[in-house]
């Protein structure tokens, strides 16, 4: 299949043809698993210490005294240690040790990542992301190499808006809502939208210039992954490819 490529100013300059990466089989059920693999894999372990609640001399005084046979302080009558007790130990509590990693098979990973760039090109599956599309000629959108060293957010504003994605990225800003739940306490206030995604071959700069707007991401062809092109485990992200990306995209993920 061929698109075509688009200048800096939003003008057709030749077309290419997409390699076939972009017709691999559509699989939400795997791109789910790459990006939740993706998430786990950063989870800090964390748990309490393991001798909480225990550092107590207290013995049980046994049997025959008419009270309860739970360890009790030397000097005095106060239960300790048990986890029903004042300062005592949790009953289950949080373990360093776990393993919060959800892991996936390598080439189960390279699918998905394969499957959730074909899912850039589907113009419904884009749509149903929630992406504001109405000014996008053609998925996905291609442009010449020079935009890779555009430094300025002035320039890319510009650029955004003759490619027709800079509706999203306004939707994106607008978008951003206090969290529901305990998380607003703890460094989550805030849940950001996700806007468009730009796949260069090499950032000579762009990412400087386009660092100002609101949910757009850069990401070079070789650190594409599955979380990048499917935030939140929904694949179809509004993406723009440079030439060279795409010319280099076919020979990776297999």
């Amino acid at each position: 299949m061929k698109v075509n490529v688009y200048s800096k100013e939003g003008e057709v300059t030749g077309d290419i043809e997409l390699p076939a990466i972009f017709e691999e089989e559509f699989r939400p059920d795997l791109i789910k698993r790459a990006v939740i693999s993706a998430q786990t894999a950063r989870v800090q372990p964390w748990g309490n210490d393991p001798m909480a609640g225990k550092r107590t001399s207290a013995e049980s005084w046994g049997s025959g005294r008419g009270a309860a046979m739970v360890p009790r302080i030397k000097n005095g009558s106060k239960a300790a240690f048990i986890p029903l007790a004042v300062g005592g130990r949790q009953a289950h509590p949080t373990r360093a040790q776990k393993n919060h990693h959800e892991k996936i098979n390598i080439k189960e990973r390279r699918f998905a990542i394969r499957s959730a760039i074909a899912a850039t090109s589907n113009k419904e599956i884009v749509e149903n992301r929630g992406h504001n599309i109405d000014n996008v000629d053609q998925f996905p959108i291609v442009v010449e190499d020079d935009i890779s060293s555009v430094k300025k957010t002035k320039e890319t504003r510009e650029i955004f808006k003759s490619l027709g994605v800079f509706d999203d990225i306004v939707r994106a800003k607008t978008g951003k809502k206090i969290r529901a739940g305990r998380g607003k306490t703890r460094g989550r206030k805030y849940k950001h939208v996700k806007g468009p995604l730009l796949v260069v071959d090499q950032d000579k700069g762009i990412s400087l210039g386009a660092r100002n707007h609101a949910g757009l991401d850069v990401v070079s062809v070789e650190n594409l992954n599955a979380e990048l092109l499917a935030p939140g485990t929904h694949p179809g992200r509004l993406t723009i490819f440079t030439k060279s990306a795409i010319e280099k995209i076919g020979g990776l993920f297999q």
